[in-house]
């Protein structure tokens, strides 16, 4: 049935552009970057396209809300040059990224429900103290933006006396965390901080309630999106094959 796909059913660029919505120049980007296959040439030079190549801008499209276009384009390009187990291992490990973002809600909340009108440091349980690189490498930002959240006033690691080195206690760690998340939402950092003095303060956290719906609403939108992306991948596969 594969091969038959493959050879069977001819479409132009511009045919194959209109049935997804995109212009003909983005469908021959996809090709030239390795999202689609290689297409096959007429005589005068010009692209043919198959149901194939159908099947691969299906399933790209599909993988982009719940991976991201980069992951989306890495998948593709490695499967279009037969690199299935580097496919499934940036599959994998998208996987492990919304996992990780879905423990990272928990502890955020597990955070928040601990919070008092006495200590803003409540409820920091999950997070511990660490440097600037660690926890740059841990929410898969650069140093710089840390530093740059710190000159907002969203995140106050203190000074070692000794070293100067910047040390980001388990509340630092919890903010950093937050307002990660809530950048990775669409919020602007003006928009961040009194959130995050909200929480510091603990005077309570209704004005988050808001943003925590949100976060959970995008997570399972990933996951659902990640469903979607694993059928129509699947059968890309499946005409590959």
């Amino acid at each position: 049935m594969g091969r038959n796909l493959q050879t069977s059913g001819k479409l132009k660029p511009v045919d194959l552009a209109r049935r997804h919505g995109l212009s003909t120049q983005t469908v021959r980007n996809y090709e030239e970057v390795g999202i689609l296959p290689t297409a096959s040439r007429t005589a005068s030079g010009y692209r043919v396209y198959t149901p194939l190549h159908e099947r691969a801008l299906t399933a790209f499209l599909a993988l982009v809300p719940g991976h991201g276009h980069a992951t989306a384009t890495a998948v593709m390009q490695a499967l279009n040059r037969d690199a299935v187990d580097e496919a499934f291992q940036l599959i994998d490990e998208s996987h492990v990224r919304l996992l990780h973002d879905r423990r990272t809600l928990r502890a955020v909340e597990g955070a928040l429900s601990g919070l008092t009108d006495e200590s803003a440091a409540a409820g920091t349980a999950g997070f511990r103290q660490t440097f600037i690189g660690p926890l740059a490498q841990e929410l898969g930002v650069r140093p710089a933006t840390l530093r740059k959240w710190e000159d907002a006033g969203l995140v106050r690691p203190r000074r070692d006396p000794l070293t100067g080195y910047r040390v980001y206690d388990p509340p630092d760690v919890r903010d950093a965390h937050l307002v990660h998340q809530l950048r990775r939402g669409g919020y602007l950092l003006e928009q961040i901080a009194p959130l995050i003095t909200q929480v510091r303060t603990a005077g309570g956290v209704e004005p988050l309630e808001g943003a925590l719906r949100d976060w959970h609403g995008r997570l399972s939108d990933r996951g659902r999106a990640m469903l979607r992306g694993a059928v129509a991948l699947d059968a890309y596969l499946c005409e590959r094959a």
